[in-house]
């Protein structure tokens, strides 16, 4: 039998983490692994719980979301541990949820996100993809993007190779991997195997931080 999905709540409202634990516990795959009201008690929470999945709400008292994702994936990487972060954010176009993701969470989700997305993205983001609140990526990252400047092409991005440029380009503009396969004419594993030289060459946690690396850079 599969080990349920251990998941974690850290938020400073006390009624949505109710509503949060029982939608998770409603759910034979998924197991409520604690919750905490601040980014220090989600800190430790973690650390004591080690749960797979911790979904983080950015503005908190004591300490907030961003930080909080920092310390938890800085110990996860430092234990070899596969902790996913996914920040809550009650407004669209939020730059905190920029910073958290550039931070190494694998997404962000608004706060009023169906209860069935929300399901769905935990399920996504264990199983090492990232998310983001459905319509948001494009808009997201050009609303910040438009603000940096253009410093000409990252020296680690001429390590790839062409092809690895060409799928790059594609991920970057949120096609999935069989989307991309379909346009390459290869194979859903082949594109896998790409996408992952790519994140290794370029230090990117996930499909997340390369939307936002192609943007901050300019790239597509």
């Amino acid at each position: 039998m599969t080990e349920p999905i251990r998941v974690a709540l850290v938020d400073d409202q006390a009624l949505f983490r109710t509503g949060i634990r029982m939608l998770v516990g409603s759910q034979p795959d998924l197991e409520f692994a604690g919750e905490a009201g601040d980014g220090l008690e989600g800190v430790a929470l973690v650390a004591r719980t080690q749960p797979d999945v911790v979904l983080m709400d950015i503005r908190m008292p004591v300490m907030d979301g961003i930080e909080a994702t920092e310390r938890i994936l800085s110990a996860a990487d430092a234990a070899r541990r596969a902790t996913r972060v996914i920040v809550l954010t009650t407004f669209d176009l939020d730059e905190a949820a920029t910073r958290a993701i550039r931070a190494g969470a694998s997404g962000f989700l608004l706060k009023d996100s169906d209860p069935e997305f929300l399901l769905a993205a935990i399920r996504t983001v264990h199983a090492g993809t990232a998310v983001i609140a459905p319509g948001a990526t494009r808009e997201l990252f050009e609303h910040f993007d438009s603000r940096a400047a253009s410093t000409g092409e990252p020296t680690e991005f001429g390590a790839l190779t062409s092809r690895e440029r060409d799928i790059f380009l594609l991920a970057g503009r949120g096609m999935s991997n069989s989307e991309i396969a379909r346009s390459e004419y290869v194979s859903e594993a082949t594109v896998k195997t790409h996408i992952s030289r790519i994140l290794a060459k370029l230090g990117l946690r996930d499909r997340v931080q390369l939307v936002v690396y192609a943007f901050e850079n300019r790239l597509l």
